[in-house]
């Protein structure tokens, strides 16, 4: 069974896009000139992988799935390899695009909110392409970053309980590769030379980085991680990639080009915003789950995350951490017998119990360290009848430690219970609506007339890529956020 679970934690993920180096006044802008023997290597991408699905969920939206599609076949037949690539929306609210080297490019519906018209959306497509392009990255690199990262558990650890538990970073979600200054460069230029060559303004994708920098700003005073850490953004790389724009709109004969920002607004009119509620979320120390009824407790401190598959939980320091998914439709005692083999656990024993009414099994034992860097593990799972569906709460910690947290697992188990407040089985997403401007004003006077909160002036102004005091002239477009 696949949880219809988004992220729970609020985070903005970016861009993998590191900064650029700072250049000398006198070096000119240059494009990178990839060999000829990439040509020889087709590439067979065009199904998105089942992992980064499992990862991030699958947004469904036909119209704008055909015309990411669209435009990334465009530019797909101008770059500089050929073969079979794909391009998928994935169902995340953190800002992020990625590609894996087979040829697939993923954006979540999280960065296509914040795209305030086509040549930004064609411009970091481009950038990823550049990343496939120039084959900066390993597609067995890009799956070990997915199921390997434990949010520093993975010390402690084997690789079996990787299999349970997902990847969980401080930023709530992985860049699948991270790049060194020069790939980025690199990729930078190749994305301006691919948006230029179909048509579209490339120094529109540098103001696009103004619009990340100041979504990092803005979360980072809330203590929200934003930008991955080895991978900050700077002014130096608007600079950079607004002078490879005009020097590639030179080489084209300064023609016209696209920018196309009211077609790609109305595209987005009812895009869903932020985290979707109905899929879990965390509030006051508790994971809620509205469609599934139930919710359970998680310990004060731990980190989050929500993934299609399951919900994850960790102590900060990543000394312990929790996993909660389903493990099918039959008994407790099936399951049990099912995770004592999928995570190799010697030494096994097992109670029955009841937690808040519900039927229970709970299992203990060992599992070996995989290898030398890994320490072994000590494991508690939760194995709960809830109607048809067995449930799995499953703690682990290093077994020198296990005592210290084995409080804290039977405490999230015995919180189990039904979610029965009204106030959270009925919480709604949000979703980006267009409106149109009235009469000449500023984007602060637009805000007040539609009903935003004063308090969402500046979030929602970042949303449009402008600042409160920017005027908007009568009949223009504008992005507001609500139910």
């Amino acid at each position: 069974m696949k949880f219809p679970f988004l992220r729970a934690g609020a985070a903005l993920l970016l861009l993998p896009l590191v900064s650029a180096a700072p250049r000398p006044a006198t070096q000119p802008f240059t494009f990178p000139t990839l060999s000829t023997t990439l040509a020889a290597h087709p590439l067979q991408g065009a199904k998105p992988d089942p992992q980064v699905i499992a990862q991030f969920g699958l947004y469904e939206n036909a119209a704008l799935q055909q015309y990411i599609t669209k435009q990334g076949k465009q530019m797909t037949a101008i770059s500089d390899r050929p073969g079979d690539y794909g391009f998928t929306i994935v169902d995340s609210p953190v800002i992020n695009a990625f590609a894996t080297p087979d040829g697939h490019v993923y954006f979540t519906r999280g960065i296509m909110a914040y795209f305030n018209n086509e040549a930004q959306f064609t411009g970091v497509l481009g950038h990823e392409l550049g990343h496939i392009t120039a084959r900066h990255g390993q597609k067995q690199q890009t799956r070990s970053t997915i199921s390997s990262i434990l949010l520093g558990a993975a010390s402690m650890a084997s690789s079996r309980v990787a299999a349970i538990a997902q990847p969980l970073s401080s930023v709530v979600g992985v860049g699948l590769l991270k790049y060194g200054r020069d790939a980025e460069n690199e990729a930078d230029g190749l994305g301006v030379k691919y948006s230029s060559k179909i048509g579209y303004d490339a120094s529109q994708m540098a103001d696009f980085f103004l619009t990340l920098e100041r979504t990092e700003k803005l979360s980072g005073a809330g203590g929200t991680p934003t930008f991955l850490s080895t991978h900050p953004n700077s002014a130096d790389r608007y600079e950079r990639v607004k002078g490879l724009a005009a020097a590639q709109k030179r080489t084209l004969g300064n023609r016209t080009l696209t920018v196309n920002r009211d077609s790609y607004l109305r595209s987005i009119e009812g895009l869903p915003f932020g985290d979707d509620p109905r899929q879990g979320f965390v509030e006051s120390n508790a994971f809620y789950h509205p469609d599934l009824k139930l919710q359970f407790p998680v310990p004060a401190g731990w980190k989050t995350q929500n993934t299609p598959e399951q919900f994850q939980m960790a102590e900060p320091s990543g000394k312990a951490l929790m996993a909660f998914t389903a493990a099918g439709t039959g008994t407790p005692d099936a399951a049990a017998q099912a995770l004592v083999k999928q995570l190799g656990l010697t030494a096994t024993s097992s109670q029955a119990t009841t937690l808040n009414g519900f039927s229970a099994l709970a299992v203990e034992g060992d599992q070996a360290a995989s290898d030398q860097q890994s320490t072994p593990a000590h494991v508690r799972a939760y194995l709960i009848q809830d109607g048809k569906t067995v449930y799995a709460l499953i703690g682990l910690a290093p077994a020198a430690s296990f005592a210290t947290y084995a409080p804290q697992f039977a405490s999230v188990a015995q919180g189990y219970q039904r979610l029965t407040d009204a106030n959270k089985l009925n919480r709604q997403p949000e979703h980006v609506h267009v409106k149109t401007a009235a009469s000449a004003t500023t984007l602060a006077s637009a805000f007040a007339a539609a009903g935003v909160p004063s308090k969402r002036y500046e979030e929602l102004a970042i949303l449009n890529g402008m600042q409160t005091t920017d005027r908007l002239s009568k009949g223009q477009l504008y992005k507001i956020v609500g139910k």
